[in-house]
């Protein structure tokens, strides 16, 4: 189960061999043929900084092939937006020089991407365009920011064709500068993601639940869109770097990844540690690692330990704790995560939280935390470590369910029979996507709201007999059943529940049937007309006699109306 590894029975040659083996038979999945966006860009930059930066800058991109310069000089002591009167520029293309207070420096509101910049100035009653004042245009097609200036500390990843560089940075000037001049044409990108609204739980009634999409987007491509009533979420497809967060942290599969799907990537993985099994590999490890720092290994000599199996990623975000719990149910010893530099805040926040996730459910079912692990840079030990523990398991995994909820199900009944279960409610991360609800009897009058509030299969009333019965394994915390009830009945509990109860559904609350006293149909609870009669006991409407039709069905009460209605027709007159 989670026995130690005899070091000197490892043969290193053997596993590199059967690591090869794996790749000759079995490819990382790609999508062959992505949907793609495609950006257009004329060549109107925008530089943005001091004039110390912001000429030589300009000099240093004349007779580039740009369209225009337009120049945005920021200057502590100018009194206005005027223009610059000393432009010591000899211009091959259209140049406009501008000078900004720093206070109006900070009120510049930049929107857009490569070919789509709007720049707004908010100096007064009606924002003043940019581009439209001062090039005759709707919209700038490149930005160079040499202020680092407060709109783009906004984002952790700009958009496409904003450039945040420092001049006097001089050895990454030259390459910057060439790449900024490269930006004019048309520029085709992947479309990295789909969504499917039916499974997603952020909104619905006017009720806002799972926000975890939006909270991790680091290059801030996500929105919640408010409709009519309900809110969706949308992805900007040209905002959308393909970090790939987005998609692991979202619990139904509302948001999947495209490069590859995430189903694909996992029925990858269990094949490599099939086939390395096969091939007479020992103890693997699965280092999850993007294709950038592959190549740059591979560009510096360096090759990991022949046990250290490599799935490459577009980003580390593409792979969560489930994709990491499934290697683990697959047969691997360890997973690690290779670090790589410049990562975005939130993406290294959100790494974070998927380990703290992946040690919470580990310990719960009753293996070692250290099974799963980040690997900072160039820390080359780490990377080639023997693991401390021998594989869970050497049975294949099969994940035939296409729901990304049902397939980690999945694998966490599998770690449950590897392992020890506590058998009790462990505690996880804030925002974790695991816990059941609690329902109290007292309150809840079975209107079952919340079931139709529900995004998952957790809620579900009891058909012909009036019950709310749940299914911890399909909560994911979202949040709209405790939203949607009108009672406050419900409460959220946060944790992941290690035993067999967590896959079995019980029922919160029933009660008996309340039978129509004209045909004796069951049509409402006994809670729900006893409710529903103390809230309309002073209505005129139900006043006297009319009172019992609160206790007929929906067919009955309508018959009911029209005898009255032909003994006396102006009844309705006087209510």
């Amino acid at each position: 189960m989670n026995q130690r590894i005899q070091l000197a029975s490892v043969d290193d040659q053997r596993n590199a061999e059967a690591r090869e083996t794996v790749r000759r038979r079995i490819s990382w999945p790609a999508n062959l043929t992505p949907a793609n966006v495609t950006y257009h860009s004329r060549g109107h930059a925008l530089l943005i900084g001091t004039k110390a930066d912001v000429h030589p800058a300009a000099r240093a991109l004349q007779g580039r092939g740009l369209a225009s310069l337009t120049l945005l000089i920021a200057e502590p002591g100018a009194d206005s937006l005027g223009s610059d009167t000393a432009a010591p520029l000899g211009a091959n293309e259209p140049l406009v020089s501008q000078t900004l207070t720093s206070e109006q420096l900070s009120k510049l509101r930049i929107n857009g991407y490569l070919g789509a910049f709007s720049v707004k100035l908010d100096d007064g009653d009606v924002p003043l365009d940019i581009a439209r004042a001062l090039i005759e245009r709707d919209s700038f097609d490149l930005i160079l920011d040499l202020a680092a200036t407060t709109h783009a500390q906004r984002w952790e990843l700009p958009p496409p064709g904003y450039v945040v560089m420092q001049w006097r940075d001089a050895d990454q000037r030259s390459e910057t500068l060439d790449n900024f001049a490269g930006l004019i044409g048309e520029f085709d990108k992947p479309r990295y993601f789909q969504v499917n609204s039916d499974l997603c739980a952020h909104s619905t009634s006017g009720n806002v639940g799972c926000t975890r999409c939006l909270d991790v987007c680091p290059a801030d491509a996500i929105s919640s869109v408010k409709g009519r009533i309900e809110s969706h979420i949308e992805i900007d497809p040209y905002l959308c770097h393909g970090v790939g967060s987005c998609t692991s942290a979202c619990p139904t599969g509302a948001i999947e990844f495209r490069l590859p799907e995430t189903r694909r990537q996992q029925d990858t993985l269990s094949a490599w540690l099939g086939s390395y099994r096969e091939a007479g590999g020992q103890v693997p490890v699965l280092r999850f690692i993007t294709h950038d720092s592959q190549d740059a290994e591979r560009a510096a000599g360096a090759a990991p330990a022949g046990h250290v199996i490599d799935a490459p990623l577009e980003e580390l975000g593409a792979a969560g704790h489930d994709q990491w719990l499934t290697a683990l149910a697959a047969g691997a010893a360890e997973v690690r995560i290779q670090l790589h530099p410049n990562m975005p805040a939130r993406l290294s926040a959100f790494l974070t939280d998927q380990v703290a996730q992946a040690h919470a459910l580990l310990e719960a079912l009753g293996h070692d935390r250290a099974r799963v692990k980040l690997i900072e840079i160039a820390d080359e030990a780490a990377r080639d470590a023997l693991p401390a523990l021998t594989p869970l398991t050497q049975a294949p995994l099969n994940l035939p369910e296409p729901e990304k909820r049902a397939r980690l199900n999945r694998v966490l009944a599998r770690l449950a029979e590897l392992g020890a279960p506590s058998g009790e409610r462990q505690a996880v991360p804030n925002g974790a996507a695991y816990g059941a609800i609690q329902v109290d009897s007292d309150a809840c009058t079975l209107c079952h709201a919340c079931v139709s509030n529900c995004p998952t299969p957790a809620l579900k009333s009891g058909g012909k007999t009036p019950a709310l019965s749940f299914l911890e394994a399909d909560c994911v915390q979202c949040g709209l059943c405790e939203q949607a009830c009108p009672e406050n009945a419900i409460t959220l509990m946060p944790g992941f529940l290690a035993t067999e109860a967590r896959e079995t559904r019980h029922i919160c609350h029933e009660e008996a049937a309340f039978e129509c006293i004209n045909c004796g149909k069951p049509f409402a609870t006994v809670s729900t007309v006893a409710t529903i009669k103390e809230k309309l006991v002073n209505h005129p409407y139900f006043a006297g006699e009319a009172m019992i039709r609160l206790e007929m069905c929906e067919d009955c009460r309508v018959k009911d109306v029209w005898k009255t209605m032909i003994r006396d027709p102006d009844a309705q007159l006087k209510v």
